[in-house]
């Protein structure tokens, strides 16, 4: 017998300079859905500072801290709460390394070489570990509730119970 392994989530921020671009936004998006990913949770906001100095507070002593924090608050950012087997490892090889001009050279395929336009504006955010993920989730969408959705979601999802909604870029799990 084989045991079904659980989809794993990660978070994925669009930057503002992607959300102020339309073919930007919807080339990582087809990106997202190509992948297999299922879009468990879709919001869009202007990060507050607060957030912002809580989510980049590993960052706080590196020199590029107080860039990282004014372009993050400058305009609106897309959260996606993905999920599919192997989340984290996928999203991360989707967007390629942070360094965008390294990124063109070695990974120019990804959304970081094709959307990123520095070091600092390099597209997409995405959680490195499930720790992470928690912690960040926590940050963005603090609404969020791992348990319902290890409990009640997760399982429809698992099984393919969900319709896509395109006009909200968002999975919804079914019953039937």
């Amino acid at each position: 017998m084989t045991s079904v392994k659980p989809l794993q989530l990660t978070l994925a921020i669009m930057k503002p300079h992607v959300v102020s671009c339309p073919f930007s936004l919807h080339d990582i998006r087809r990106t997202i859905l190509d992948n297999g990913f299922y879009v468990i949770r879709s919001k869009r906001q202007t990060i507050k500072l607060e957030q912002a100095e809580q989510f980049y507070s590993e960052h706080k002593a590196k020199f590029f801290y107080n860039r990282l924090i004014t372009f993050m608050t400058s305009g609106p950012s897309e959260a996606y709460i993905l999920a599919r087997e192997d989340a984290i490892t996928v999203w991360r090889r989707l967007m390629g390394p942070t360094k965008v001009f390294q990124c063109q050279l070695s990974n120019p395929d990804s959304i970081r070489a094709k959307h990123g336009l520095t070091d600092t504006r390099n597209a997409t955010h995405g959680s490195d570990s499930d720790e992470s993920v928690r912690q960040e989730i926590s940050i963005i969408v603090p609404q969020f509730c791992f348990e319902h959705w290890k409990q009640t979601e997760e399982p429809m999802f698992r099984n393919g119970k969900v319709q896509f909604n395109d006009q909200q870029f968002i999975h919804l799990a079914h019953n039937s």
